[in-house]
């Protein structure tokens, strides 16, 4: 295939997609519960689970603004009583459907074998003598949490990663399958056998590798609508680059997959892949909603952050760990979203104690006018933020109107 016969995707149609397949393209409606949460968290693949609560964790934040009627008691009840979501890695720590479930069994395998070598010298602490004993607690006495393995043993007044042996082996039962999440008591993860947690159906389905990776790829490819074999990897994080990239040339090879062009906020243009059925529907996407959202510096739209730098032109860094003397913006900002625009950050806090939302500063992109129009939906924005933050009032930092 030559070139100039490969076709080329305009910025505009390419921004549309994405925000189509990240749920962010429709009019954010729908009772945010039930069927209706569990199908948005299966569109999405995942939704990452952070702890930062500066305004709400970032896992209530990615499903409010795409459903403001959602509530967070909503997805605490599809993971801890009906069971339909599960909580492990994919790039980082999520829910994910668990449907998924028996796909992840070569994520656990292959954890097993990476992880022994891995901590043994990171922990250094013994920890695999350990892994039986946690086990056994857990099988014979039920759910524990990293506070109730190992009590007779010395904790490390250090970081977060300096665990006590029992902490790891506890960890490493979870990331390797034996043990699954059943609740959390607050932010702490509870865990139990992951035959206890896990519905049956779902804990006896089996699939081999390659229908894994096959369907990793294919499954990625479909929430992202365009892909380089890299991005598809890393997507789940569940496959290697290789794998997924022999995934693809296979897929080329056959017709699955064909090759576009995808221009980019700059003007420049990208290879990458798409499914020949996406490029179809082009023609029928819906223009999203001229309504400001703003997201969590942990959407699904905005995780690949040098992806959404060239979708958006949008360069979007976390400055959590970044002296504040030296910070460009703040502690913890939020992406905002209008349409198809991303057309700045704000940096804002719930004062819970205090009832009130204080937005301390916001910050246009480059070429975006503080229009009547605009200022009126990001105060409607503010509102819903507010309210779902459990806040009645709405304050603001004298200057919080900033200029590039």
């Amino acid at each position: 295939m030559t070139s100039s016969s490969i076709f080329k995707m305009p910025n505009p149609v390419a921004r549309h997609l994405f925000l189509q397949k990240h749920g962010l393209s429709e009019p954010p409606r729908g009772s945010g519960k039930g069927e209706d949460l569990a199908a948005l968290i299966t569109k999405l693949g995942f939704t990452q689970v952070d702890s930062i609560n500066t305004v709400a964790r970032a896992h209530h934040m990615i499903l409010a603004a795409r459903r403001p009627a959602y509530k967070e008691k909503n997805l605490k009840l599809l993971l801890e009583r009906d069971r339909l979501l599960f909580e492990h890695w994919t790039h980082d720590a999520s829910v994910v459907p668990t449907q998924f479930f028996p796909h992840w069994r070569l994520r656990f395998q292959r954890d097993r074998e990476a992880l022994i070598g891995r901590w043994r010298n990171w922990h250094a602490n013994g920890f695999e003598a350990k892994v039986e004993s946690v086990l056994k607690q857990i099988s014979d006495h039920g759910p524990a949490t990293s506070a109730t393995v190992g009590e007779d043993e010395k904790r490390s007044s250090g970081g977060w990663w300096e665990w006590h042996p029992s902490k790891t082996a506890l960890e490493f039962l979870w990331r390797t399958g034996e043990l699954s999440v059943c609740h959390r008591a607050g932010f702490q993860k509870v865990y139990d056998l992951t035959e206890r947690v896990i519905p049956h159906d779902n804990l006896n389905t089996r699939f081999d590798a390659e229908e894994t990776i096959d369907w990793a790829a294919r499954s990625a490819m479909e929430r992202l609508g365009f892909a380089t074999s890299g991005e598809i990897a890393a997507f789940w994080d569940l496959i290697t680059s290789q794998e997924a990239k022999n995934w693809c040339q296979r897929a080329h090879s056959s017709g699955v997959l064909t090759e576009v062009e995808v221009e980019c906020a700059d003007g420049s243009f990208r290879r990458v892949y798409a499914f020949p059925e996406t490029i179809e529907t082009l023609d029928s996407l819906e223009t999203p909603p001229s309504r400001v959202r703003v997201l969590s510096p942990f959407d699904p739209a905005l995780r690949d952050r040098k992806r959404s730098e060239r979708l958006f032109g949008f360069n979007y860094r976390i400055e959590i760990f970044v002296p504040e003397a030296k910070r460009e913006y703040g502690y913890y900002v939020f992406p905002v979203l209008e349409g198809s625009r991303l057309i700045g950050r704000i940096d804002m806090k719930a004062l819970r104690n205090e009832d009130r939302l204080h937005v301390r500063a916001y910050w246009p992109e480059k070429g975006v006018r503080a229009s009547k129009a605009r200022t009126e939906k990001l105060a409607a924005e503010l509102n819903r933020i507010a309210r779902f933050a459990g806040c009645s009032e709405i304050s603001y930092e004298t200057d919080w109107q900033r200029t590039r």
